[in-house]
C-alpha cells in the first residue's frame, strides 16, 4: 500500500519539473528574441567611407550607431550623427550637429557662430593659411525640428548644411557612439560638449 501511495506523488513531481523546465525554456527564448529585436532596432554598424570627419573619424572605420538615441529627445550640439542626405535620401552621411532648433548660426571662412558665440572648434581638421570653412552661410535661424550639420574636415567637402541647408529631424538615423573596428582604434565618439558650453 505504501508503494501505491508514492507513485502519484512521484509522477506529479516529475510533471511539475517538466512544466518548470518548459517554462524556463520558453522564457529564455522570449528573452533572446526580445534582445535580438532591440539590438536590431537600436544598434547598427556603419562604415566611414571617406575623410570628411577627419581628424576624428577615418575612412574604413566601423562605428556603432545608436538608432534609439533620439526617441525621447532630439540631437544635441556636438553629437556625431548618421543622416540621409536631403539631396539624395539613398545616401547616408556622417556629420556633427552644430546648431539645434531655435539656434541662429552663421558660418564665415574662418569661424562658426551660434547664438552670437564664436565656437572654438577643437575637433576641426586644421587648414593651411587659417581658412577653415569651404562655404559661407549668412546668419540663419533654425526652425523646429531643423538641425545644422557640418563635417569636421571642412576643406574636404561642403556637402553638408553649408550647401543643402538645415537638416530635417526625420533625416537623422542615429548617433555614432563607438568606433569598434579596427580594434586598435576602439573608443567612444566624442561630442566635444565643452565647445558648446557657452552657447545658450
Amino acid at each position: 500500500m505504501g508503494m501505491i501511495k508514492r507513485w502519484p506523488v512521484t509522477a506529479r513531481l516529475a510533471s511539475d519539473k517538466r512544466a518548470h523546465v518548459m517554462r524556463e525554456i520558453v522564457e529564455t527564448l522570449l528573452f533572446v528574441g526580445l534582445v535580438f529585436l532591440i539590438v536590431q532596432f537600436a544598434i547598427r554598424p556603419v562604415r566611414v567611407v571617406d575623410s570628411s570627419m577627419e581628424p576624428n573619424l577615418h575612412a574604413d572605420q566601423l562605428l556603432i550607431v545608436n538608432r534609439a538615441a533620439y526617441l525621447f529627445s532630439g540631437p544635441s550640439r556636438g553629437d556625431v550623427v548618421v543622416y540621409y542626405s536631403p539631396q539624395n535620401t539613398s545616401v547616408e552621411l556622417i556629420g556633427r550637429v552644430i546648431a539645434v532648433p531655435g539656434d541662429t548660426i552663421a558660418v564665415s571662412i574662418s569661424t562658426v557662430t551660434v547664438n552670437g558665440v564664436t565656437l572654438n572648434e577643437t575637433y576641426v581638421q586644421s587648414a593651411v593659411g587659417g581658412q577653415v570653412n569651404e562655404g559661407v552661410v549668412p546668419a540663419t535661424k533654425l526652425g523646429s525640428d531643423m538641425y545644422f550639420v557640418m563635417f569636421d574636415n571642412r576643406q574636404y567637402s561642403n556637402n553638408d548644411s553649408r550647401s543643402f541647408g538645415p537638416l530635417p529631424r526625420q533625416n537623422i538615423v542615429g548617433r555614432a557612439v563607438l568606433v569598434f573596428w579596427p580594434l586598435n582604434q576602439l573608443g567612444g565618439v566624442s561630442n566635444y560638449s565643452d565647445v558648446f558650453q557657452n552657447v545658450h
